[in-house]
């Protein structure tokens, strides 16, 4: 999105981050790695709750209810199978995009601007009939919308927003704190598509009866994906504005030196660089690591496993007589669904800790281990509705460290292969992780259709047993995941690449954490001088001394530092005790 030889629309200060800090800070975690996400993925997660229930009971409801019933199930059976190959096509292309695009404002957080629009767009575009009695027209509208959501702008978004997470920072702990916010925001949304919106969408069933009971008709639908369109919009623009990359900054040669003297050749040297390593380059690096190798095989086993389950829970409590419970179908899916997110919710306060303090390799297989344990009991005992959900709330507890640890862990495998190889894979490894993401759910679809069929013992192996198996085998399989003993080396080498870089080059080299420091005291040096301004106008304003006003703001000031060490002192003199 930008070229040698000329400025590039980023270099506009208008479209420059809010984030200045060198360090994560709160306002960039909340915004940018849960706000914003949820918002951007809102979309996808109501489409995977309610775009069946949409084709069934008003897209197609009169068709299914008519002599070409058939061939249309087929259609809205098959299509979105068919689509998983330019799903998956469109994910590896997002993230070639995303390798080649150098700008000042990063390679990822670019696309996640352009998605505010397009994503908005299509989401909305499978909510639009032009010719509502013409049964070919609305499958051909419907294979261009649903494509042009999960094929080209879904993929986008999703491989930019995963691909933020490793060039957010390269500190550890900081970046598995990211992971678990992008993760949140994940389950934040599936929660909204199973507690918040059915209740939106039972009042709309109301004001725009479709003649089915309880269903919105298209513009119940349409009304709803409008909104979510104008959430998703906001949420991207701020996603945008308050994240940084700042791994991506250290290797932009633009920041290596600010003299103005060398801005042609500087613009050379980043046009050698504006193309990047082939996708053939980065796939021998990426599948010739043992350790993302290892990250993408244990994703894999959960991602799909998951889909799985998500995809036969409706089956598993319609078709499964609980002995001794007399309990509605929809009730136990509530009951489930709460059973299940509550554990994830609340592991969110000790997963982080817990990988820096043991390391993510240890914490996530034990973690692996304790699911496959609940879920053998939810498996032995599926007909007891009580002992079921216990187990299934302690397969979802062990799930939580993969859960929200699983970008930390990819982000550190490519900066592991940026010190072996000299160049980064973000695009294409996040481009993997989304495919994965993405093309998992119309996989489960077969799946749990294929399983079905055989009876009602079907649905207990795809709900529970597949899944658990799943986990024991991805237990054993994180136990290969080694790198993060290679991290601190791997820093080292790095810095001085680009340091030998730089020299070659002729240019004064900065080390990234002296440079964000500098960054950072010049955001706060200006963000002085305009408060000063500010209340030099208002005194002006209002005929107030604004030496006086000054001394009482210092004074505030030192009081609440005063206050903080005090509380600190004491948190170091308890911890003593």
């Amino acid at each position: 999105m930008a070229s040698a030889g000329k400025r590039s629309v980023f270099d506009n200060p208008f479209l420059s981050t809010k984030i200045k800090s060198a360090n994560v800070k709160p306002v960039e975690s909340l915004i940018g790695y849960l706000v914003g996400p949820f918002c951007g993925l809102l979309a996808n997660n109501l489409f995977g709750s309610y775009l069946v229930s949409y084709f069934e009971s008003v897209l197609f409801a009169s068709e299914l209810a008519g002599p070409d019933a058939a061939g249309v199930r087929a259609f809205i059976t098959i299509f979105p199978m068919i689509s998983a190959i330019l799903i998956v096509a469109g994910n590896l292309l997002a993230g070639q995009v995303i390798e080649r695009t150098k700008t000042r404002a990063g390679k990822a957080r670019p696309w996640i601007l352009f998605s505010a629009v397009i994503l908005a767009v299509a989401s909305i575009l499978m909510f639009i009939q032009p010719l509502p009695e013409n049964t070919v027209f609305k499958m051909v509208w419907l294979v261009i919308a649903y494509n042009l959501f999960y094929a080209v702008a879904f993929p986008l978004y999703n491989t930019a927003n995963s691909a933020l997470v490793p060039v957010s920072t390269r500190n550890g702990k900081q970046r598995g704190l990211l992971a678990s916010f992008v993760n949140m925001a994940v389950l934040g949304g599936a929660g909204a598509g199973s507690i918040v919106f059915p209740i939106v969408f039972g009042m709309l069933s109301g004001p725009f009866p479709s003649g089915v009971k309880d269903t919105p008709d298209s513009n119940g639908y349409l009304i709803v994906f409008v909104a979510v369109g104008v959430l998703t919009f906001i949420g991207c623009l701020l996603q945008y504005y308050f994240t940084r990359e700042r791994v991506t900054e250290e290797t932009m040669i633009h920041n290596l030196t600010s003299d103005e003297e060398k801005v042609e050749q500087l613009d050379e040297l980043q046009a050698k660089e504006q193309k990047g390593p082939s996708m053939a380059k980065q796939g021998k690096a990426l599948f010739t690591d043992k350790f993302f190798m290892v990250t993408i095989i244990f994703y894999l086993l959960y991602q799909v496993a998951g889909a799985i389950k998500n995809a036969s829970m409706k089956s598993y409590t319609v078709m499964t007589a609980f002995v001794g419970f007399e309990i509605d179908p929809a009730a136990a899916m509530s009951v489930l669904g709460i059973v299940g997110a509550v554990p994830m919710a609340v592991a969110i306060v000790f997963v982080a800790p817990l990988c820096n303090k043991f390391g993510k390799r240890i914490v996530v297989s034990i973690g692996m281990a304790v699911g496959c344990v609940g879920g053998i009991l939810a498996g032995i005992f599926y007909d007891n509705f009580i002992v079921a959900a216990i187990g299934i709330a302690l397969k979802c507890l062990g799930s939580a460290p993969a859960g929200y640890m699983i970008l930390a862990m990819i982000a550190d495998c490519l900066d592991h292969m940026e010190a072996k190889n000299g160049f980064r894979c973000d695009g294409f490894g996040m481009s993997i992780y989304s495919a994965i993401l993405i093309a998992s759910v119309p996989i489960a679809t077969g799946v749990v259709a294929g399983i079905n069929s055989i009876g009602a013992y079907g649905s207990v192996v795809s709900y529970i047993w597949i899944e658990s198996i799943a986990y024991g085998l991805a237990a054993i399989v994180v136990l290969f995941f080694g790198v993060e003993k290679y991290l601190p080396e791997d820093r080292q080498i790095i810095l001085e690449r680009q340091k030998a870089e730089a020299e070659a080059a002729g240019l004064e080299w900065i080390p990234p954490e002296e440079r964000l420091r500098l960054e950072e005291e010049e955001s706060d040096r200006m963000a002085e001088e305009a408060r000063k301004e500010e209340l030099k106008a208002m005194c002006e304003k209002k005929g107030l001394d604004y030496e006086e006003e000054e001394a009482k703001y210092q004074a505030a000031l030192a009081e609440k530092a005063r206050i903080k060490a005090e509380k600190e002192a004491a948190k170091q003199a308890k911890k003593k005790k």
